[in-house]
C-alpha cells in the first residue's frame, strides 16, 4: 500500500498470480527425539515426543521486521511427562491446562508446572480427542466466560465431557458408533466423525446421525472447521465443504490439492494443507492457489494465534506476510473479497495508512457494487460490518420506507429498481439483515444514553420490526407469526394492523394484539372468527389457548370470555383452568371454583380433583368442598333400592361417585371432619360417616357403625388395624375390647 487511500484503487489485472501469504521460518531444527505432536497458544509452543518427553518453547520476534528469525527459547522440559509417545496435544492457556493423549489415556496437566492434575480413567483405550473452546463476554462485561467441551474416542463410542470447576465432568451419556472413529471435530452442538470409509454428522443432544459421503482412498479422514459454520472434509485430493449443522454442501466446487493431504488447518482466509513434500495455501472463495512451500517430510500442523508445521525433527513457523503487501497485488488481480479480508489484518498505526478509513472505503464501495450485481447477501453482510444505518439499507428497496425517510438518503451509486423474482430474493436477504439488527437494538441500552438517543433507538427498533413484517408478507408469510410472538417485538400497531387487515391475516392480527396487551381486541376478533364457516380461527380451540396464556392478572377477562365455551364445550372449556401451564396453575383458585360452581357443579368437581390430585393443593376448604360435592352428587343419584348394597358397589354413576367419596375420605389428610360430620346424617351413607367419626377419634361410634349398623366385622377389623398403627397401646386395647363386645352382640 502507498501513503494514500487512493493507492488502493488500482487498475485491476485479469491475470491471476500467486503471492506470498506466509513466510516459512524454522524455529526448532534437528531435534534428536522424534516429534509426535505439537500445540500452540500465544507465544507458547509445545512439542510432544515419541519417548513421552514434553518440550515448551517461547517463540517471540525480536523486532518488527517479519523477515527476521524468531527468538526461540526452550523454557521447560519434562522427560517424565508420559511413559509412551504423546500422540496428541492441546493447550488452553486461559485455563492453565495441557490436554494430552498418551498410552491410550487422556490426561490433564498444569501448564505452569507440567504437574499432573488428573488422568481421565474412563478414557482408557482412547485413540483421539477433539476439543471445543469458546470465549464469550456477555454484554461486553469482564471477566470472560470460558466454555470447554471435549469428545474422546474410546473404541466404538464417544465420551462427551465439559470443563466445570477445575475438572472435566460428563456432559451426557456416551454415544455409540458403528465403527472406530479416525477423525472427529466439534461443530456447534454437532460432531463430525470420520471413519475409515465415510463421514457422519452426529447431533450430541439427540444422538441423531446423518451419513455424508465416502472418504475415498486416503488413509485417514480429514475434518477441518473453516469460516461461516462450514467444514472442509477430505476425499482423496479434494476438500469438500459442507454446512456444519445440516451436512449439506456449501460450495459448488471443492478445493483440489496437488497431492492427497496429510493434514489440514484453517487460518482465515486461507486453507492450508500439509502434503507429503510441501505445504499448499489456498483460498476457499474465490478458489485460488496462493502459495506453495517445499518442506522435508512435513507431518503435523497446528494453528491458533500462530501457525506451525512440523516434521519428525523440525518445527517451522508460518509467519503471515503483512496484509498491506498482499492487498496491493490482490486488488490488481481483482480478488476484491480476499483483499477485504486482508485489509482487516493491517497492523494498527502502520505509517502512511489510515487503516479504518481504508477498510471502510473498500467495503462501502464493494457493498454497493455487490448490490447492483444482485449479490444481496454478500452486500448486506458488508453493510452490517460497516454499521450502516438500517434506514439507509432499507432505502435500497422499493416501497418499504415512507417517502419522507427515502428523501433523506443519498447514495453514491443509484440503487437498481428491483422487481419480480430479484425483488423477492433481495427481500429474503433483507429479512436476515433486519433480524440481526433487531437483536442489536434489543440489547440493554447504555445507562449513559440520554433521552434523545433512547428515543431514536426506540424509533429505529419500530422501523426494523415493521419492515420485517412487510418483508414477510411479500416473501414468506409463515414467518409473520414467529415475529409477532416475540415478547420484545416493536411493530407499529396502526401500520401493522392496516397491512394485516388488508391481507386478511386474522391469526397474525390476533398475535399482534396479544403482543401489545390488547387482549379484549384479540378476544373479540377470536369470538367473531370462531363462528365463521371456514378459516384458521374457526371454532373454540384458538380462544381456549389464548385464555390459557393470559394468567391471573386477567382473571376477570378469562371468566368473561370462557363462559360460552364452558356452556357449549364443557370439556374443552375446563382446560382453560386445568391445563399444565404455569399461567393456568397460577390462577386464583377460589375465584375459579366459585365461577365454575355457578356454571356446572360437575365442572367444579373435575377442577377440584385436578388441583388436589395433580397440583397437590392442600387447602382444607378445597378438600371439604370436594367431599361436599361428591356427597351432593351421591344424594342426587341415590336410590333406596341400593340401600343394602356394600358402599361403592352400586351400579353406574352412583357407585362411581360413592367410591370416589370413600377413597377421598380415606386418603385425604387435609379436610376438616368437624365441619363435614353434620352433612352426613345417620339415616344413610353409614360407611362415610364412620370414616368421619374415625378422623374425629370417635372410634367407638365408628366401630358401632361397622359392626352393628353395617354388620360387617371384616370392615371393623380393617378399621381397627388401621387405627392400631396410629394409636398408643392403651387405645389398642380399648379398641380390641370394643370389637370383641360388638362381635358378641
Amino acid at each position: 500500500l502507498g501513503t494514500s487511500r487512493s493507492s488502493l484503487f488500482l487498475v485491476y489485472s485479469t491475470v491471476q498470480k500467486m503471492h506470498d501469504a506466509f513466510e516459512c521460518i524454522p524455529v526448532v531444527e534437528k531435534l534428536p527425539i522424534q516429534i509426535e505432536s505439537i500445540a500452540a497458544c500465544g507465544s507458547t509452543l509445545l512439542v510432544g515426543t515419541s519417548k513421552g518427553h514434553l518440550l515448551l518453547y517461547e517463540i517471540s520476534s525480536p523486532g518488527d521486521v517479519p523477515s527476521q528469525k524468531f527468538k526461540v527459547e526452550l523454557k521447560r522440559t519434562n522427560r517424565n511427562f508420559a511413559k509412551k509417545p504423546i500422540v496428541q496435544l492441546e493447550v488452553i492457556a486461559e485455563l492453565g491446562i495441557i490436554i494430552s493423549l498418551s498410552d491410550n489415556l487422556v490426561s490433564i496437566h498444569d501448564l505452569d508446572t507440567f504437574g499432573l492434575r488428573c488422568a481421565l480413567q474412563k478414557s482408557k483405550g482412547a485413540t483421539l480427542f477433539s476439543i471445543d473452546f469458546q470465549v464469550s463476554r456477555p454484554f461486553n462485561v469482564s471477566p470472560p466466560i470460558y466454555q470447554l467441551r471435549m469428545c474422546v474416542v474410546v473404541r466404538r463410542k464417544l465420551e462427551l465431557l465439559e470443563w466445570r470447576d477445575g475438572g472435566f465432568e460428563e456432559l451426557k451419556a456416551d454415544l455409540g458408533l458403528p465403527d472406530i472413529a479416525k477423525s472427529i471435530a466439534w461443530c456447534g452442538d454437532c460432531l463430525c466423525v470420520g471413519f475409515r470409509k465415510d463421514y457422519m454428522l452426529l447431533k450430541t443432544a439427540t444422538g441423531e446421525t446423518s451419513d455424508l459421503f465416502p472418504t475415498g482412498k486416503q488413509q485417514e479422514p480429514l475434518i477441518t472447521p473453516v469460516a461461516n459454520g462450514q467444514l472442509a472434509l477430505g476425499k482423496d485430493d479434494l476438500s469438500i465443504y459442507v454446512d456444519a449443522a445440516s451436512g449439506k454442501p456449501t460450495q459448488r466446487h471443492a478445493t483440489t490439492w496437488s497431492e492427497i493431504p496429510v493434514c489440514l488447518a484453517y487460518s482465515q482466509p486461507y486453507l492450508i494443507a500439509v502434503l507429503p513434500s510441501q505445504v499448499e495455501i489456498r483460498t476457499i472463495e474465490p478458489r485460488m492457489l496462493v502459495q506453495s512451500i517445499e518442506l522435508l517430510n512435513p507431518r503435523y500442523i497446528t494453528v491458533r494465534e500462530s501457525l506451525y508445521v512440523a516434521s519428525q525433527s523440525t518445527v517451522w513457523r508460518l509467519a503471515p506476510v503483512p496484509p498491506s503487501v498482499q492487498i496491493q497485488q490482490l486488488l490488481q488481480e481483482k480478488h476484491f473479497e480476499l483483499a477485504l479480508h486482508l485489509a482487516e489484518m493491517i497492523p494498527d498505526g502502520e505509517e502512511g495508512i489510515d487503516k479504518g478509513s481504508c477498510i471502510h472505503d473498500i467495503r462501502y464501495r464493494f457493498a454497493f457494487h455487490l448490490f447492483t450485481q444482485h449479490r444481496f447477501k454478500e452486500s448486506l453482510e458488508i453493510f452490517t460490518e460497516l454499521s450502516t444505518g438500517p434506514i439507509e439499507v432499507v432505502a435500497l428497496y422499493p416501497s418499504l420506507l415512507p417517502a419522507e425517510f427515502r428523501r433523506t438518503i443519498e447514495f453514491p451509486v443509484k440503487p437498481p429498481l428491483l422487481v419480480g423474482a430479484e425483488l423477492e430474493k433481495g427481500l429474503v436477504v433483507l429479512t436476515e439483515y433486519l433480524m440481526q439488527k433487531r437483536r442489536e437494538f434489543q440489547k440493554p441500552s447504555d445507562s449513559s444514553e440520554d433521552d434523545v438517543v433512547l428515543t431514536e433507538r426506540a424509533e429505529m427498533s419500530q422501523i426494523i420490526d415493521t419492515t420485517l413484517l412487510k418483508c414477510y408478507l411479500q416473501t414468506n408469510d409463515a414467518l409473520i407469526a414467529p415475529l409477532l410472538r416475540l415478547k420484545d417485538n416493536n411493530c407499529h400497531v396502526v401500520e401493522c394492523e392496516r397491512v394485516l387487515t388488508k391481507s386478511e391475516k386474522h391469526s397474525e392480527l390476533v398475535l399482534l394484539y396479544e403482543s401489545k396487551g390488547l387482549h379484549r381486541k384479540a378476544l373479540e376478533l377470536l369470538l367473531q372468527r370462531a363462528h365463521t364457516k371456514s378459516g384458521p380461527l374457526r371454532g373454540h380451540e384458538n380462544m381456549v389457548r389464548y385464555l390459557q396464556r393470559l394468567g391471573p392478572s386477567e382473571i376477570e377477562l378469562i371468566m368473561e370470555y370462557s363462559k360460552w365455551i364452558l356452556e357449549k364445550h364443557p370439556e374443552a372449556g375446563l382446560k382453560i383452568f386445568t391445563e399444565d401451564i404455569s399461567e393456568v396453575e397460577a390462577l386464583p383458585r377460589d375465584k375459579v371454583l366459585v365461577f365454575l360452581m355457578s356454571i356446572n357443579q360437575d365442572l367444579a368437581v373435575q377442577y377440584l380433583e385436578r388441583i388436589i390430585s395433580t397440583w397437590k393443593d392442600q387447602t382444607p376448604d378445597f378438600h371439604n368442598q370436594l367431599i361436599t360435592l361428591y356427597k351432593n352428587k351421591v344424594d342426587r343419584l341415590w336410590d333406596s333400592q341400593y340401600g343394602n348394597r356394600t358402599a361403592g358397589s352400586e351400579p353406574g354413576e352412583l357407585g362411581e361417585y360413592r367410591r370416589r367419596l370413600l377413597d377421598f375420605l380415606e386418603s385425604s389428610k387435609f379436610y376438616k371432619p368437624e365441619k363435614l360430620i353434620t352433612h352426613f346424617p345417620q339415616g344413610k351413607m353409614f360407611h362415610e360417616r364412620a370414616l368421619l367419626l374415625g378422623r374425629l377419634n370417635r372410634h367407638e361410634q365408628a366401630l358401632a357403625i361397622y359392626a352393628l349398623v353395617l354388620k360387617d366385622i371384616d370392615l371393623a377389623k380393617e378399621y381397627c388395624s388401621r387405627t392400631y398403627n396410629k394409636d398408643e397401646f392403651e387405645s389398642k386395647d380399648l379398641l380390641q375390647q370394643d370389637l370383641e363386645q360388638f362381635s358378641s352382640s
